[in-house]
């Protein structure tokens, strides 16, 4: 092999993607590397959109009288915490009426509400006898573990 074909073979190394190159021709070997320095690309963190979703419009009549009950101290009250993280919701179905209303009297068993996680409904129920006070979480919203949902006063 003469000298004009390995700079041949030396440019053709260059200008391509290879790192090495080795030929055998009558016996001669030659072996040719580039010394490459990986740099890695920088990674980018992709912007993720939430999509936003529009919440749905509640078709119940506004007729329902809230009672505002002035809760200057609620260490008075008991209060019902979620157990799980999940969403809030007030009625077994979106056309089915809330399972308590502010003023209801509720014993230990009744259905709060449901809090609904992984697709699973969970009926949260009452450990005390009393009546609703207060509403703590909008109907759909999500809930945390440990929120305070209810606000109850013993009887």
């Amino acid at each position: 092999m003469d000298l004009n074909q390995l700079k041949k073979l030396i440019k053709i190394l260059e200008n391509s993607q290879l790192t090495d190159l080795e030929i055998e021709e009558a016996g001669v070997k030659i072996k040719l590397s580039k010394n490459v320095q990986f740099v890695p690309a920088p990674q980018t963190i992709p912007n993720i959109v939430q999509p936003q979703i529009p919440q749905a419009v509640s078709e119940q009549p506004k007729t329902e009288v809230k009672k505002e009950v002035s809760i200057e101290d609620e260490s008075k009250f008991h209060t019902i915490k979620s157990p799980i993280v999940g969403t809030f919701y007030r009625a077994p179905a979106p056309d089915a009426d809330p399972y308590v209303q502010v003023g209801d009297t509720v014993s230990v068993g009744t259905v709060l509400c449901i809090v609904e996680a992984m697709k699973l409904m969970n009926e949260i129920e009452s450990d005390i006898n009393g009546k609703i006070v207060k509403i703590l979480v909008e109907n759909g919203k999500p809930v945390e573990y440990n929120q305070p949902l209810f606000l109850i006063q013993p009887l």
